[in-house]
């Protein structure tokens, strides 16, 4: 029996899933176990470290913003460790300067929260499971200014009183918006 659990393991690479939301991420781990995948979960990235420290995985999840060290810092670090390990972005705030950041960092994808396990799997897999348009689809107003306001932020290093500097608006102003959920399109 310890046999084919051994065997079952070198068949699906094993995945460190990294999430501060305690439910999402239980849910998430247990529909790709129930897909054959061996998974590791953490809370945050010290949680993380240590799995890693114990057993390198092949694949890793890792939420955006979590307290402490953040998704991109964790990154870093996780390529630092062990550069095979192919790394996806999830995350409910996300923004074409994250994604591009996080793909540079050595992400092989980035994908928005909601994101079933189907689809985090394909795009750990380097498969596309966007559907197909028929051009390209403009962003409302909103959605323009949140990615702006990301990228600038981005550019500031996280620096909340030199991005609003940059964009000429109050501090809590920027904090204001910054609180609010990004515009779905």
């Amino acid at each position: 029996m310890t046999e084919n659990v051994e065997e079952g393991r070198d068949t699906l690479p094993s995945l460190l899933l990294v999430d501060d939301d305690e439910v999402l991420r239980e849910r998430l781990a247990q529909a790709i176990r129930a897909r054959g995948y061996e998974v590791k979960t953490a809370g945050n990235a010290a949680e993380a470290l240590k799995e890693v420290a114990l057993d390198s995985p092949e694949m890793a999840v890792l939420d955006l913003k979590m307290p402490g060290m953040s998704g991109l810092e964790l990154l870093r670090e996780l390529r630092r460790l062990d550069p095979a390990t192919r790394v996806l972005m999830l995350t409910g705030y996300g923004s074409i300067a994250t994604a591009v950041q996080a793909v540079r960092e050595g992400a092989v994808g980035y994908l928005p929260k909601p994101a079933d396990a189907d689809e985090i799997l394909a795009a750990l897999m380097g498969k596309d499971t966007s559907a197909p348009k028929s051009g390209a689809e403009t962003p409302s107003l909103a959605r323009a200014e949140w990615e702006h306001i990301q990228r600038v932020l981005n550019d500031c290093g996280n620096n909340i009183s030199e991005a609003a500097r940059r964009l000429g608006i109050h501090r809590r102003s920027l904090q204001r918006k910054l609180h609010k959920y990004p515009p779905s399109r």
